[in-house]
């Protein structure tokens, strides 16, 4: 839990210095490409963790990686979560921050598990009729998942609230219905 809140007040931190530089959305999606490479490579990860790099030469390649490729702002709060021994909360200041600028742009994501890929237009026809369905004022943003499994239809899950339209689902309750009618 303490994880948790330490990386909310570093999240918060970053939207702060973010809207200053008015690029929440860009600085958000630098950091989390920044997140994600330390999720997937162990050797980025190794390095961010062994106590055999000092902290120092940590914030100097840091400096050197990105220095032309991010705003400098960015590039010291990395360097500052290094210096605080933080680096390792990354993955989880960078889910947080997105958390947030959903909240500031009125934004929620919908988990949707379909049978079969979407193209753009269904996607988008699929987010409007989400966002018209939830109402108060927030765009819903669909992250799809293909599970064939489902045979068709989908599984929709905002929040804590999920409604299963899928085939798979509306098969067992046909079957649950036949086998009590007998």
């Amino acid at each position: 839990m303490r994880e948790v809140s330490i990386a909310a007040n570093y999240a918060e931190a970053l939207l702060a210095l973010a809207q200053q530089a008015k690029a929440p959305g860009e600085w958000g999606e630098m950091f989390g490409d920044v997140a994600a490479a330390i999720e997937q490579d162990p050797r980025l990860k190794q390095f961010l963790e062994s106590p055999r790099v000092s902290e120092s030469r940590k914030r100097e390649i840091i400096g050197a990686a990105f220095g032309t490729r991010m705003p400098n702002m960015l590039v010291r709060f990395l360097q500052i979560l290094v210096h605080n021994r933080r680096q390792m909360l990354i993955p989880s200041i960078a889910s947080e921050y997105t958390r947030l600028l959903d909240d500031l742009e009125g934004r929620i994501h919908a988990d949707v598990t379909v049978a079969r890929p979407m193209d753009g237009a269904a996607q988008a026809a699929l987010a409007e009729r989400l966002t018209k369905t939830m109402g108060g004022g927030k765009r819903v943003t669909p992250v799809i998942r293909v599970f064939p499994a489902i045979m068709g239809g989908a599984i929709v899950r905002i929040g804590d609230t999920v409604v299963d339209g899928s085939v798979r689902t509306r098969l067992g309750r046909l079957r649950q219905l036949l086998a009590a009618a007998q």
